[in-house]
């Protein structure tokens, strides 16, 4: 007994669970005309929303419909079409929609039955369903809809309107698309009403026809008025050329029914823009509630145009009404700020970077360019006191020998016009070391100091009297500014002198790159230009009177001989180069010889 209950329960528990994978939604009934198409959407959000497939089934048969396009009946994505439906295509469809982890079916009990339009002989229609059955109102502008559903690979051409068998005529009425508008609603207009249109799908033409039973309602005074809940006769900020797309959200009772559309200039919207098509109305849908049912009627703008601004659409629902008005968007001044701000940023920001780059080339440019005439009233002598080391190996000696005594006069003095006092050549004998050191330093406007690696053993500018007291004199007296010249590179600065290392950290350094060759006496090296960029602008000096055999423009450029005031020409000397002005004097003087 335990084993036949056993088994029945094992061939009765699969069977449960089969039957019960998918979930019935609901069961419809269409009662469709035979001999016309027909179609029927299988969807019932949220359920036909995101990843599913809905196969369509014909009674209890385990195959499902066709989706090839020529076969009579066929699926066309989620409907389930017939072209036409016959007599003998009644019964049960059913869809089934299959998500990831969901299963829903929804059952169609599909009759369709013989429908005789102008036959009076022949009953009403059994069972009518309520969208063929509508109300219009006594004294008021109203409309009826013909029900047309198919899917989107039909195209419905113009509906014609009959009522009683005979053609819709009159000022009174407009068909447009699938709608009926009826202006100044009368009892008489109640009675029996045909829509019919043309279907076209893959090149076939089909004849649809629906029959709608229409009855009169007379609003008595004081009974309920359509609530248009957006728009608020507010207006709309929208850019030229753009699409809009405007809800008009209409709040009605389920018994009274009310005409819900768009009109401008006191015409429909449809009929406004009937050729262009750029602006049309909507297909209403409703949401049902327990006491009233929330309408929703949209206008779409294809592209807004300035004919567009400033004049009022509106939202007609009974005898409420509402409007919209488009508006050009204000100009919004702070993204221009924003921009011109982020501009000028940009602009502030490449220019510091390029003036960065090229400093030492625009300064240069600028002195050249604008150089003033005259001299200087600062009371100095001297461009530039240059301090070097004095190393005791003649091998050391060479090549600061040979930067401070023959490549700085050639470039400073001789290309560019500078006068630099270089201790060890321009001091008199018999002068005290110190007298020579602390008279001359506050006749410079530069300090030039030459350094070298420690490494090198030079054993330089530590302790000796000339840095002590050319430092001293420059940082401390006269606030002088200090040009550091590396003969070579210098890793580590903690070995100089204290002076040295403030003169580095304050100043910088500038680093030869010559090799003591003709091609490093050039005035147009970056070395060369950097050293230049550091001395003080020079001066050319008014132009004498008497023209000289030669004249010597004031530009440092290569390969030219500077005069500045510091050379005279060699015609003039008789092959003397002397050190030009009241030095010339000043030399002779102290040297007993004659000028």
């Amino acid at each position: 007994m335990w084993s036949l209950l056993f088994c029945g329960l094992s061939i009765a528990l699969p069977l449960s669970v089969r039957a019960d994978g998918c979930k019935d939604i609901f069961t419809r009934i269409e009662m469709p005309s035979a001999n016309q198409p027909f179609a029927f959407n299988c969807t019932f959000p949220p359920v036909t929303s995101g990843e599913v497939s809905i196969p369509w089934y014909k009674n209890s048969s385990k195959i499902p419909v066709s989706k090839s396009t020529q076969l009579r009946i066929h699926q066309d994505e989620t409907w389930i079409l017939f072209l036409p439906i016959a007599l003998g295509d009644s019964g049960i469809y059913q869809c089934v929609i299959k998500g990831r982890d969901s299963c829903h079916r929804i059952h169609v009990n599909l009759t369709a039955i013989e429908k005789h339009w102008c036959d009076t002989s022949v009953s009403g229609l059994p069972n009518l369903s309520d969208e063929y059955r509508q109300i219009l109102h006594v004294g008021k502008d109203d409309s009826l809809t013909c029900h047309l559903h198919f899917p989107e690979s039909c195209i419905l051409d113009s509906t014609m309107w009959y009522k009683d068998c005979n053609e819709i005529k009159g000022e009174r009425f407009t068909h447009l698309e699938t709608k009926l508008f009826v202006s100044n609603v009368s009892p008489e207009d109640r009675g029996n009403y045909v829509c019919q249109t043309i279907l076209l799908h893959s090149g076939k033409k089909y004849k649809v026809s629906n029959s709608i039973t229409v009855s009169t309602k007379r609003v008595e005074y004081g009974g309920s008025i359509p609530k248009i809940i957006y728009p608020k006769n507010n207006s709309i900020e929208v850019q030229l050329g753009t699409t809009l797309i405007v809800d008009c959200n209409i709040t009605d009772t389920k018994d009274n029914t009310n005409l819900r559309c768009w009109r401008v200039n006191n015409t429909l919207v449809d009929v406004c823009y009937n050729e262009s098509k750029r602006i049309r109305e909507g297909v209403e849908s409703y949401v049902s509630f327990q006491e009233h049912n929330l309408y929703t009627v949209n206008i779409t703008f294809l592209e807004v145009k300035m004919e567009d601004y400033g004049l009022p659409f509106m939202c007609h629902a009974g005898v409420s009404t509402a409007y919209i008005i488009l508006q050009l968007p204000a100009p919004d001044f702070r993204a221009y700020l924003i921009g011109g701000l982020i501009a000028l940023m940009a602009v502030a920001v490449s220019v510091v970077y390029i003036y960065n780059i090229f400093k030492i080339d625009i300064v240069l440019w600028y002195r050249s360019a604008f150089h003033p005439t005259g001299t200087i009233e600062d009371g100095k002598l001297y461009d530039a006191y240059v301090l070097y080391p004095k190393p005791h190996k003649e091998s050391q000696r060479h090549a600061v020998d040979a930067l401070v005594l023959k490549i700085l006069p050639e470039v400073l003095e001789r290309q560019c016009g500078y006068k630099l006092f270089i201790f060890g050549r321009d001091e008199f004998p018999g002068q005290a070391v110190a007298n020579v050191i602390d008279e001359n330093v506050k006749l410079c406007r530069r300090l030039m100091v030459i350094v070298v690696p420690e490494s090198l053993g030079f054993g330089l500018l530590k302790n000796l009297p000339e840095e002590q007291i050319a430092v001293y004199s420059a940082l401390i007296q006269d606030g002088m500014k200090v040009i550091l010249i590396e003969l070579e590179k210098i890793e580590d600065y903690t070995a100089m002198p204290e002076s040295i290392q403030y003169i580095r950290q304050k100043h910088g350094a500038i680093r030869w790159h010559g090799d003591f060759t003709e091609q490093s006496q050039c005035a147009k090296t970056k070395f060369w230009k950097t050293v230049r960029y550091h001395m003080p602008p020079r001066r050319c000096p008014p132009s004498p009177p008497v023209q000289l055999l030669q004249h010597t423009p004031c530009n440092c450029m290569a390969g030219e001989r500077m005069g500045g005031g510091h050379e005279v020409h060699h015609a003039l000397t008789g092959g003397l180069s002397l050190r030009g002005g009241s030095q010339l004097e000043e030399d002779a003087f102290h040297r007993g010889s004659p000028l």
